[in-house]
């Protein structure tokens, strides 16, 4: 809690919410309060949890989802795709009638096959086992469907593929009730740029150049709403074990908006307002969140040096997790100061603790 949001503070965040892929999963306001608990004690920003959609992320049987909504920005088995769609349906019911979310980390099991890359070029030449693109867009057809059904208000995690782009971009003509985001890895990578090396390795993983082109027709027409970083610090013993072996996930937070706004915006790809919204204005209508003021006890802004140019350097993260498939990445664009409810919590280089301001 401490480093993860140490690193959120240095990336120029003010505002995470975090996943329940934890231990204990907060799948009971039990389980749900010790993780407040440590917000409370150690994080450097704002940290709003999620809840489970089942009891330990198992699929087998709903969270005390009524119990953690008051205190949850929504429900979600991120890192894992509920696989019944009984209990995805039950799912959704009950977060309707708690007016909450269902945020969907989607990805059908049966159609894995042990893979741990996309299914293409790339796994084939060099005899990898392969993620079919379906296995993402197969779920995400079959929860959309759910949501005519149910009207519950539904968001789709780190989409990656040509079709699920598609899906989305139908169901919004038709007025669904629907939102997804993408990440910065799957807009400037494809499994062209794979290596042999965990630090490629994350879930969706990087998929084709016609899935990747597909992702940012989506930001163009407002299909993906938003860009969030999936961060996932692994050590680097679980990421020093190849593509086959090493843990799925990388680090973002700190490297974000400098990789989007040196790739993005300055080519010309997206506008500096366009990405203002995917990064802090979509999220924030959507979750709920409060938006950010430059002045008085509830001030939230992040100040950047856009002419700051440096190559991406894992030694100088906060984040206990290093793996990044950037590293010697030319960015331009340095977070100079982050403040947060009113107080400084980094300055060039420097962090302050809640203490300081005491």
């Amino acid at each position: 809690m401490s480093s993860g949001t140490q690193a959120a503070a240095h990336g120029g965040y003010t505002t995470v919410c975090a996943m329940p892929n934890l231990d204990p999963v907060p799948d009971s306001l039990p389980h749900l309060e010790q993780q407040l608990a440590l917000i409370r004690r150690d994080a450097a920003i704002r940290v709003l949890p999620y809840g489970s959609i089942t009891r330990g992320q198992l699929g087998e049987e709903l969270s005390d989802m009524a119990a953690m909504a008051p205190y949850v920005a929504a429900f979600s088995d991120d890192g894992r795709g509920v696989q019944s769609e009984a209990q995805m349906r039950l799912a959704m019911e009950t977060a309707k009638g708690l007016h909450k979310l269902i945020v969907a980390h989607c990805e059908d099991n049966s159609l894995l096959h042990g893979g741990y890359i996309h299914d293409g070029a790339y796994a084939r030449t060099h005899g990898h086992r392969g993620i079919c693109s379906e296995s993402e867009w197969g779920q995400i057809r079959r929860d959309l469907e759910l949501v005519r059904q149910t009207g519950c208000g539904y968001h789709v995690c780190h989409i990656s593929t040509k079709e699920s782009v598609a899906l989305i971009r139908r169901a919004k003509a038709e007025g669904l009730d629907v939102t997804c985001e993408t990440a910065p890895h799957y807009l400037l990578m494809d499994e062209t740029m794979l290596q042999e090396d965990g630090r490629f390795k994350m879930n969706p993983p990087l998929r084709s150049p016609a899935d990747r082109e597909a992702l940012l027709e989506g930001l163009a027409d407002g299909t993906i709403d938003m860009i969030a970083t999936d961060h996932a610090p692994h050590s680097t013993e679980e990421k020093s074990r190849g593509l086959e072996k090493s843990a799925m996930g990388i680090v973002g937070l700190e490297t974000a908006f400098p990789l989007l706004y040196t790739y993005l915006v300055k080519p010309g790809l997206l506008s500096f307002p366009r990405l203002m919204e995917l990064l802090h204005d979509a999220p924030c209508r959507r979750f709920g969140l409060p938006q950010g003021e430059m002045d008085g006890p509830h001030a939230d802004f992040t100040v950047f040096d856009l002419s700051a140019s440096y190559p991406i350097d894992p030694a100088d993260f906060l984040s206990q997790g290093k793996a990044t498939p950037f590293t010697g990445w030319p960015v331009q664009a340095r977070c100079l100061l982050t403040v947060c409810n009113g107080r400084l919590v980094w300055q060039d280089g420097d962090l302050f603790s809640k203490e300081d301001h005491t």
